[in-house]
């Protein structure tokens, strides 16, 4: 029997879990991507509240852009098994290094195709927000991003050089248009 996993907004109920998937990541020092704010924020509390900032376009923060955060959580135990977001529109930095969506996978729960899951059950989401086409990066280097985004049907455009984190990143579009139908 497959398990069933959940695309769900984070809330106040899953505070004791997104405490947990946090602590995870900074302990195995491992990155955050799709998580927004998770890094810097202690309390669960403070981290829904800014995401519910940047669902809105009165209350997004300048330089930033309207985004829809997302846990992926399993719903035998209520795990966060990854987070997922989605930024609605490209800005500069977005549009060159970032893309429209980022997303992670608990290091506890990794090599266990949830990120290839993840962004398949997402994609429609993108597709109902209007967008016709995504931009999804990964790091050079990092072969489990790089075969997620191409089996979800990312097509690679080119290889840049993000000079804050002094890495290359891989940038992948994904056609939603020609995608599965919702």
């Amino acid at each position: 029997m497959e398990e069933k996993l959940m695309l769900v907004k984070p809330d106040m109920k899953m505070a004791e879990e997104i405490a947990s998937y946090r602590k995870e990541f900074l302990e195995a020092g491992s990155s955050m991507d799709g998580t927004g704010s998770l890094r810097k924020c202690e309390n669960p509390a403070d981290w829904i509240e800014f995401n519910r900032t940047m669902e809105n376009p009165e209350t997004v923060p300048a330089h930033f852009v309207v985004a829809s955060q997302y846990a992926y959580v399993r719903e035998s135990d209520g795990r966060i098994v990854g987070m997922i977001q989605l930024r609605h529109e490209l800005n500069e930095y977005l549009k060159n290094f970032g893309g429209h969506i980022g997303y992670s996978v608990r290091p506890s729960e990794r090599k266990k195709g949830y990120a290839g899951k993840m962004l398949a059950d997402f994609l429609p989401v993108c597709r109902r927000m209007g967008l016709g086409r995504v931009l999804v990066t990964c790091l050079t280097g990092n072969e489990a991003s790089r075969r997620t985004i191409l089996k979800n049907g990312g097509v690679y455009e080119n290889t840049v050089f993000e000079p804050d984190l002094k890495a290359n990143l891989e940038r992948y579009w994904i056609d939603l248009q020609h995608g599965r139908k919702d």
